[in-house]
């Protein structure tokens, strides 16, 4: 992989810089990060090519081997955290007006949900102990530590089928989708180890249940910045747990809403045997758009991350044959937010891409 598209994966960095800028200008200057993601990343996706090359296969091992791919991600672990910290300083500090506060905590958002989820999915995916570590460690500054058992253990078992929360379906608006999916994940992950720790001969309630873990975990965390906080400070700032939370619920939202788009009327075939048919490229919403995939460690190619989920991130494959998002992440995220939008331009692209990839047999869009 070439040297600018090394540098191009450190373009994620942009968003801290933006936040910290926009609250030392002030004001409108606030949105500096939003009009970043949702107006000049779209607009360069828009202008520059989709890239369509992927990596040579005799080339595969050797940069999935590249130490540079790893220490990316890592290095962003210990900037969210810094951002973070530093955001508990400012709301300590700061006398903000109730619209300033929500752009600042949006803001946050975009930077532990948009960059740091994307960051703890592909860290959780791996075997690693350490890499593992640093995926929870992001998911608990965003209060969705159960996204690390349902994603692996359920989401990638049961994609494109009824049994999925984290699919979205044909016809259903985004925030039918977000309750359905939050919820019902939920629940799903504590049915999930509920299983694993039958399986091992533990008790439910133990502190060897994960579940339990995560629910204390973003208490005990924000907490522990709220007490540090309110002593240096000589009063009780309510301002921290108040920030992390809506930063919190703001940046899984996000993340519903990466679902939401990736997988839209994505249905796999039910075989006699009862079982679905294999997950292949063809089960996701693929998107080659080179800005947003630089800025999202090319998790916009969705296509092969199921169909091979143990890949790194700098080796997904685009394919043809999937079906493609008309523009990267950030722009479909504000058309998935209007539903008659979404609907008017993505149900005809479904449509008419099943109608070119199964035979008329093919159960229709929208079969469940």
């Amino acid at each position: 992989m070439s040297g600018l598209k090394k540098i191009g994966f450190f373009s994620a960095l942009i968003l801290p810089v933006l936040l910290i800028l926009g609250v030392y200008l002030g004001g409108a200057n606030l949105f500096l990060i939003h009009c970043f993601v949702f107006i000049f990343v779209p607009i360069m996706d828009f202008l520059i090519s989709t890239d369509r090359e992927n990596v040579p296969k005799e080339a595969v091992s050797k940069v999935t081997q590249e130490k540079f791919y790893k220490l990316v991600t890592f290095f962003w672990v210990y900037v969210q955290f810094g951002v973070l910290i530093w955001g508990f300083y400012i709301v300590s500090v700061s006398h903000f007006s109730w619209w300033e506060f929500l752009a600042f905590a949006s803001g946050m958002a975009l930077i532990t949900g948009g960059i740091g989820i994307t960051v703890a999915h592909e860290l959780g995916h791996k075997s690693d102990w350490q890499e593992q570590l640093y995926s929870k460690m992001l998911l608990m500054t965003v209060s969705y530590m159960h996204f690390f058992i349902e994603h692996n253990r359920g989401h990638h078992v049961r994609v494109a089928t009824p049994d999925d929360p984290a699919t979205s379906r044909f016809g259903e608006s985004f925030y039918s989708f977000w309750y359905r999916s939050v919820f019902n994940g939920y629940q799903s992950a504590w049915d999930l180890e509920r299983e694993r720790l039958s399986k091992k001969g533990i008790p439910f309630w133990s502190v060897q249940n994960q579940m339990i873990q995560f629910i204390l975990l973003p208490f005990l965390f924000v907490g522990l910045a709220f007490g540090i906080s309110s002593v240096v400070m000589g009063r009780l700032v309510w301002e921290v747990p108040l920030f992390f939370f809506i930063q919190s619920v703001l940046g899984f939202s996000l993340l519903e809403l990466v679902n939401y788009l990736e997988h839209y009327g994505m249905e796999r075939k039910k075989l006699e045997s009862g079982n679905y048919e294999r997950v292949t490229p063809i089960h996701s919403w693929n998107a080659s758009h080179v800005v947003s995939n630089f800025l999202l460690f090319q998790l916009q190619r969705h296509s092969d991350h199921h169909a091979n989920a143990h890949k790194r991130y700098q080796v997904l494959n685009h394919y043809d044959e999937s079906p493609q998002l008309p523009a990267g992440y950030s722009a479909m995220i504000i058309v998935a937010l209007f539903p008659p939008l979404w609907f008017a331009i993505m149900n005809p692209r479904l449509n008419e891409w099943k109608e070119k990839t199964f035979d008329k047999s093919s159960s229709p869009a929208g079969s469940y």
